[in-house]
């Protein structure tokens, strides 16, 4: 499958069957989810989930299906069964892909902050997209997708969760408010002049491409 990188969280998986989105939010540009034929979201933060964006795709394309936590499916009501509901535990297929559900919270902000439902996505038991958790799945992981800059992780704890789940690969994401400085200190200390996270890393820009996840 081919893998192209959109801006912050998002990306698209391209296979024979069609074509698979994962987290279309407000730091990413309007193509991500042109002719998508299924759409993931992993939870209801702006930076990861825009209703405009997911409800507009749903409505052009009747034949295009969105899987997704219950507090994103309350904002999408209206879509029939074009929306489905998963959590924990769940497996599915979405535009060809079989796809796993793993975790149940976003990572912790502050105490004092209500709890957000969190779902991850491990695709083709081969690919793991986390949404914003530190989630280890139960399973091998070849391509993990890595939240390089967050509010609620430090970077001794990025490696440490690299280092655990143990992927051939991470790629940087959730990188949308770093300007190029930080990015470069990002890629610094998770990249091979770091203290090592056992994994080749490979950035990719918005809207650059690999094949072979």
């Amino acid at each position: 499958m081919k893998l192209t990188k959109f801006g912050h969280s998002c990306i698209r998986l391209e296979g024979p069957e069609g074509r698979l989105v994962i987290d279309p939010g407000s730091f990413t540009e309007d193509e991500s989810v042109e002719r998508a034929d299924a759409i993931l979201v992993t939870h209801e933060h702006f930076d990861h989930f825009t209703e405009f964006r997911v409800r507009g795709a749903a409505e052009a394309n009747r034949g295009l299906q969105v899987w997704t936590v219950a507090a994103v499916a309350e904002l999408l009501t209206g879509l029939g069964d074009q929306l489905h509901v998963i959590s924990h535990g769940d497996a599915f297929t979405a535009a060809g892909f079989e796809i796993e559900a793993h975790g149940t919270w976003h990572a912790t902000l502050h105490p004092d902050m209500p709890a957000v439902t969190n779902t991850g996505f491990l695709i083709e038991q081969s690919l793991f997209h986390p949404g914003d958790a530190l989630t280890v799945p139960d399973k091998p992981v070849s391509t993990l997708l890595l939240p390089v800059h967050t509010s609620w992780s430090r970077f001794s704890e990025l490696i440490d969760w690299v280092r655990e789940v143990a992927p051939e690969r991470a790629v940087p994401m959730h990188d949308g408010a770093l300007n190029p400085l930080g990015l470069a200190m990002a890629d610094g200390l998770l990249g091979e002049h770091g203290p090592g996270i056992n994994a080749s890393y490979v950035r990719l820009n918005p809207l650059e491409e690999i094949d072979g996840i």
